[in-house]
């Protein structure tokens, strides 16, 4: 039997937290062991170990995260600060994997990630959503509008 053909080239993009790491990462050898060929950006913080998963490309992009923003126990923050920080070095990154390969079939990225999804509009790619929660968490979801236009949230 011949080599198998790759079905296309997903880049996933993860946030720096385990039980978001895991997951992800699980996702990817799936989807690699199907024929994709995976790319995985993530921030500096709680880099993967890229000798585990030698089928997967890793790229590193900075996050900007100070000590005290993550000891501050202010997850919200560091979510605004993380997606606000990794957006434009996404976005470089995104450009030059297309460069070099030509083609991306969709940007997968993790819920908490959310400035992906204005880069892959803005580059005309697809982009999934990968929700690492709890069923329990995504009900939560549908009461953050009103939550935020209350001033509660963020």
């Amino acid at each position: 039997m011949g080599k198998q053909q790759k079905s296309g080239h997903l880049v996933l993009v993860m946030v720096p937290f385990q039980g978001h790491i895991t997951p992800m990462l699980q996702l990817a050898t799936i989807l690699h062991s199907k024929g994709f060929s995976i790319t995985i950006v993530h921030p500096e913080l709680n880099s993967p170990n890229p000798s585990a998963h030698p089928e997967i490309t890793f790229i590193s992009i900075p996050d900007k995260l100070t000590e005290s923003q993550l000891s501050d126990n202010d997850v919200a923050g560091v979510m605004r600060s993380l997606n606000k920080n990794c957006a434009a070095p996404l976005k470089q990154c995104l450009n030059k994997i297309l460069h070099a390969h030509g083609h991306i079939a969709a940007i997968i990225y993790d819920t908490l990630m959310f400035c992906a999804q204005a880069i892959a509009d803005d580059l005309r790619l697809p982009g999934i959503t990968l929700r690492t929660s709890s069923a329990t968490t995504l009900l939560l979801f549908t009461f953050f509008p009103e939550l935020d236009e209350r001033g509660i949230l963020l």
